[in-house]
């Protein structure tokens, strides 16, 4: 087999044993892993774990960048949480959390348009990179504290939190618009949950919590107060 047969292979199996056993079923979704190569925002020396089960650490020391969250997340939580957000044609995507750049490209392939946005100035380089080097252009990424959003850039018709938060700031509900929804992962070790939080029409908010994971946390978010009265 050529190296290249080799790459097809081990990317249809990461979809076909990893991400559709995850009710990962959404065509939109299949069809999209093939055509954004996910070993174009994978350093090189992390080469190997491209389409390992598993998150992959960015910058710096590795254990310190899996516990800061300045990493990928695993493939099939990636593709569940686009299965979740379901962007359209027409809609306006924020992500908090740059890392590579991988899931700002996932989305920028179904969305009008994504801002993407990391703490980390080595990562905000990165994204930006990888996305020119893959000739995205409807993907913009910006150095940004994400626990904040982006009030002067919204209403966002979607934003995708890629790490976990102990809890979903109102400044970002804020920032969806009627109709819009919010997909993050909520919770502490070892028990979060995948959350999808909607707008509707008269500003209200519904939840839903479809499945259960862990993922590395995201920085600067505020931690919900042990004390409730």
């Amino acid at each position: 087999m050529t190296s290249h047969a080799h790459l097809e292979q081990a990317r249809f199996n990461m979809i076909e044993q990893q991400i559709r056993p995850w009710d990962v079923l959404d065509s939109k979704v299949l069809d999209l892993l093939p055509q954004v190569r996910r070993e174009e925002f994978v350093p090189e020396e992390m080469q190997a774990l491209t389409f390992v089960d598993m998150e992959i650490p960015l910058v710096g020391a590795p254990e310190e960048a899996l516990a800061t969250g300045r990493c990928m997340l695993a493939p099939r939580v990636e593709a569940r949480m686009l299965q979740e957000a379901d962007p359209r044609p027409y809609e306006k995507v924020l992500e908090v959390g740059a890392g590579s750049g991988y899931m700002a490209a996932l989305l920028a392939r179904r969305a009008q348009s994504v801002i993407t946005l990391d703490i980390d100035p080595r990562l905000v380089a990165m994204a930006r990179a990888n996305l020119e080097r893959a000739g995205i252009a409807n993907a913009e990424v910006r150095q940004a504290d994400g626990a904040r959003g982006l009030p002067g850039d919204g209403p966002f018709d979607v934003i995708v939190l890629s790490g976990s938060v102990a809890e979903v700031p109102q400044a970002l509900l804020d920032q969806l618009s009627p109709g819009g929804r919010l997909v993050a992962i909520v919770g502490d070790q070892p028990m979060m949950r995948a959350t999808v939080i909607t707008r509707t029409q008269d500003k209200r908010t519904t939840t839903a919590q479809p499945w259960d994971t862990v993922a590395p946390r995201l920085q600067n978010f505020p931690a919900p107060s042990r004390f409730r009265f």
